[in-house]
Order: C-alpha cells, then structure tokens, then sequence
C-alpha cells in the first residue's frame, strides 16, 4: 500500500514538472496580445454556498423567507441567510464573501426591500457576481408588482426618500440593478397565486434545476466523466424498490470521490434527507473517530443535532426513525470492515428506496457488504481521453495541437491513466 501511495505522490510531482515545462514552451511562443489578454482572465471562484438569499428583514423573516429557507435545506441546498438585525448602512465582510461564494442568488422583493440601503447594496453586489461570473440569480417579487420594482414606483421610487442625501452615483448604481433584475425571468406571488407551500415548492424545484444544470457545466471540464456516471446510475436502479449499495472501486486518485460526489449532487433531491460522509478512511482514526462519523451521519438523515449514540449499537427507537425516511448515502474511502458495519450495517437499517454509494481501494472490503455485480470498477483514462486531460491542463484547450506531439505521448504512456 505505501509502495502504491509513493507512486500517486511521484506521479503527481512529474506530472507537475511537465506541466510547468509545457507552459513554459507555449507561453514563450505567445504573442503579446495573448499574453497582455491572459493578464486580465478572473481567477475561478471557489463557491461556498449553493444559495444567498436576499430579503428585507422587517417584512419577511419571520414568514416567507423562513418557510423558503427550510425548504431549500430540506433538499440538501446548502443556504446562507443572514439571521443579524440591520445595523447601519455598511455591508459586513463576511456577507459580501457570501455573496461572491454562492452559486446562486434568490433576491426576495417584497415592499420595503428598497427602503433598505443595505439590501439595495447587497443587490448591486449579486450583480456584479452575476456578471463577473455568471452567478445565478432568481428574483422573487413578493406581494409586489414587478413593475413596481421596474419602473421604481411606490416604495420604490428612490427619489421620494431619504435615500437621495448619499452619493448621486451609488443611487444610480441602485436604480440600475433594481431595474435590471425586475427584467429577469423569476417568480410572482399574489393572493391570486395559490397557496405559499406550494409558491415555496415551485421556486425550491426551479433551484435543484438550475444547480444541476450549473454541476453539469462544471463536469464538462472532466474527460471521460459522464459514461461513467450514466454506469453507476444504472447500477443504482433509482426508480426500483427496496434498499440498494453500489460501490466504486479503484486506486487512490483514479477518480472515485469524483464519480461518487457527481452521482449525489445530480441525484440527492430525489430523497428525502441525504448525507456524504467524506474522507472515512482519515477521519475514522481520529479519537472516537468512527462512533463521531456514525453520530454525524443519524443527525443528517434524521435531521436532529441533539442525537448522540454512545452505545456500540444504534438504539431501537433510533432505528426505526432511520427506517421512515428514504435516504441516500456516501461513504467515501472506506478501507475497514468495522467502518461497513458500523456505519451501514444490514439494509434493513434504512426506509425502503434508500441508496448507497461506498467508495474503496479495496475490491474484497466492498464485496462483504456489496453484491458484486453491483460494484462499479474505475479504470484510468484511455489514451486519447489522457491526452485530452493533458493537453486541457499543459495547453489550456482539449484539442490536440501539433506542438510537441512526441512529448505529450511520452507524457501520457508514463502516467498510465491516472487523472491526478
């Protein structure tokens, strides 16, 4: 095993080298204008949030924005709503941070939004993610004429308050974005809508489908990806009954948290509480680490952070709560049997429509809690798909190039595969 790691590890470090050395050569035969281009690139931003939502605090905390708050984690939606009272007109660092760390913005409308300099702010700002990149954004008017927002009339109109004391171009950066995003396609609630549950249910649907269009945009960027998801999804059986394991196996960097962690995000709406325990292997030989990793999982499915089992087993009254809820889990990197058992144990622990995905470098390990014809063995990249990969990283595009042809065959032969 050591042996197997020491080669990821000098992998990983020639593969590096090349990198380095094939930048090198490419960047030395850019033009100027390429080069001066480059200079502007945004770095990509490492999201934190799946939602920021943005609301007046006065007007729908304590209702709407609650309801749609608990709906959205509900579907495993990982939301950032600010809890703190207004206090002045300047946004607190942490918040803009969450803001720009969130893939998707939900701007909540209602009728004093606008009277709000720190909501009117925290709007501009979305925008400006929107537009540096591609933040999504929804907007929601809630018991208020989008044409209000628009045209800026009634409690929108900007120029009948207070408001016109600050700078006369920040007002104008405010009018510009509530025009703006009154012009996007969102949502309208009215007494005539229908019932707020089922308002909250069509917006929360809207957002699960957004969110897996965006993680299938960022899958585009890795070679050879979607057979493989398509293969575990039909090992997975998600429209049959009963409680199904699959496992993904294969050596360490080969790709298996990726496959596992694209399956759950693509597919956790379809249950009703999911949970990915990452990293089993490591956080499991920390102190108490394994009966941690077991409270950690009973809180998600069953959405209680007062649980606590000290017991060797689960409790009965414990297990038959687990046993109403279909629930879908991933076990990451799993390399003892004690984990399998005390963390999955037998199906019958889990509600009928249940899945569950383990991820291991060991075959045998998964073939004592899972059939084998239901485990799903990763193999490296072909040698065009490694070329691809190679040439996306060295070159910046997938395309083969004819520069330097040889070296990259010679690169991709020594790597054998491995998408490290």
């Amino acid at each position: 095993m050591e042996s197997i790691e020491f080669f990821q590890v000098f992998i990983t470090i020639i593969m590096t080298l090349f990198y380095s050395y094939f930048r090198s050569l490419t960047s030395s035969s850019s033009s100027s204008s390429a080069a001066a281009a480059a200079d502007t690139d945004i770095p990509p931003v490492k999201n934190k949030y799946d939602v920021f939502l943005s609301f007046r605090g006065e007007d729908t905390r304590d209702a709407f924005t609650s309801h749609l708050h608990k709906a959205l984690l509900g579907k495993n939606i990982d939301t950032y709503i600010d809890n703190r009272l207004e206090r002045g007109d300047e946004i607190a660092p942490t918040l803009l941070e969450a803001i720009e760390k969130s893939k998707l913005a939900l701007v909540i409308f209602s009728k004093d939004y606008a009277s709000s300099t720190w909501c009117l702010k925290e709007l501009v700002q979305i925008l400006g993610c929107k537009k540096s990149h591609g933040q999504i954004v929804i907007p929601i008017f809630y018991r208020i004429d989008p044409s209000h927002v628009r045209k800026q009339q009634g409690t929108y109109a900007l120029e009948d308050r207070p408001l016109k004391r600050s700078r006369r171009d920040e007002v104008a950066n405010w009018r510009a974005a509530l025009e703006e995003a009154a012009n996007m396609s969102g949502f309208h609630y009215s007494s005539k809508t229908g019932t707020e549950a089922h308002f909250v249910e069509k917006v929360v649907q809207d957002v699960l489908t957004k969110l897996n269009r965006d993680l299938s945009s960022d899958l585009k960027g890795l070679v050879g990806i979607e057979k493989k998801i398509e293969k575990i999804e039909s090992l997975l059986c998600l429209d049959s009954p009963g409680v199904c394991c699959v496992g993904i196996w294969g050596m360490g960097g080969i790709g298996k948290t990726t496959l596992a962690d694209a399956v759950f995000h693509r597919h956790s709406s379809k249950f009703e509480v999911c949970c990915f325990l990452a990293n089993v292997r490591e956080n499991s030989e920390q102190t108490n680490g394994l009966r941690q990793l077991r409270n950690t999982l009973v809180r998600e499915l069953l959405k209680d952070k007062d649980v606590n089992i000290n017991t060797p087993s689960i409790p009965p009254h414990i297990q038959d709560r687990l046993r109403r809820t279909k629930a879908f889990i991933v076990l990451d990197d799993v390399n003892a049997r004690e984990h399998l058992e005390v963390l999955v144990g037998d199906h019958d622990r889990f509600c009928q429509g249940s899945r569950i995905i383990i991820t291991a470098r060991d075959k045998g390990l998964l073939e004592q809690k899972v059939d084998p014809a239901k485990i799903f063995s990763v193999e490296g990249l072909g040698s065009d798909e490694a070329l691809e990969l190679f040439h996306s990283h060295a070159f910046g595009n997938k395309s083969p190039t004819t520069d330097h042809p040889k070296l990259s065959r010679e690169v991709v032969d020594y790597i054998k595969g491995i998408p490290l």
